[in-house]
């Protein structure tokens, strides 16, 4: 007599939880993975992004071999920062010489990557290329001014890029801002060694 009652009243409660549980299922599939047709597109993003960022990265490597061949005596002071531009390229899937010669002009003033106008990346360096200036502090500056300005755009650029290409780009930008500050710490001498033994030839005379 008493079996009735209860058999009525259990089944809507399981279909609500069922149905409770499928949608949970699927806000969560989609917040996963999404293997489908977002996930394709968010791959071809991010492939652009790192193609963009390497491409920056291998102009700036470009701008430390010019000012390095235009003067030479700044080459062993900027080798380290030159080589972690190569480094950051080369995270970002770019092809850049490790141990390149930035006192060679014909490496340095037309390198294959290296062209006048501006990147189309997401993060946007500035060109690669451009007259060095010839006094020494001014062209450390200028090197200061590209990485500032490549790193202010790269964290620009993260709010749209997924999080493994996003959090690389973070750490490549806080080093390029770590390395303006440098730049526009040093205090070159304007070519000590050949202005000294001109003066002694001078004073010999």
């Amino acid at each position: 007599m008493p079996f009735p009652l209860p058999s009525r009243a259990a089944p809507g409660p399981r279909r609500r939880t069922l149905f409770a549980s499928a949608a949970g299922a699927v806000l969560l599939a989609g917040c996963s993975g999404d293997p489908g047709g977002s996930g394709g597109r968010g791959a071809s993003a991010e492939e652009r992004a790192r193609a963009g960022a390497a491409r920056d990265s291998e102009r700036l490597v470009a701008r430390y071999d010019a000012v390095g061949a235009a003067h030479p005596g700044l080459v062993a002071r900027l080798r380290p920062l030159r080589a972690e531009a190569v480094r950051h390229a080369k995270a970002f899937g770019g092809s850049v010489p490790a141990t390149g010669s930035p006192s060679a002009p014909d490496s340095a003033t037309s390198p294959p990557s290296a062209t006048d106008a501006p990147s189309d990346s997401s993060s946007g360096a500035p060109a690669a290329r451009g007259t060095v200036p010839a006094d020494p502090a001014a062209a450390l500056a200028a090197l200061a001014d590209a990485e500032k300005t490549l790193a202010d755009r790269r964290t620009a650029a993260l709010a749209g890029l997924p999080g493994e290409t996003a959090r690389l780009l973070a750490s490549v930008a806080a080093a390029g801002a770590a390395h303006a500050y440098l730049l526009t710490t040093w205090k070159p001498k304007p070519d000590t060694g050949s202005d000294s033994g001109a003066s002694g030839g001078e004073k010999r005379g």
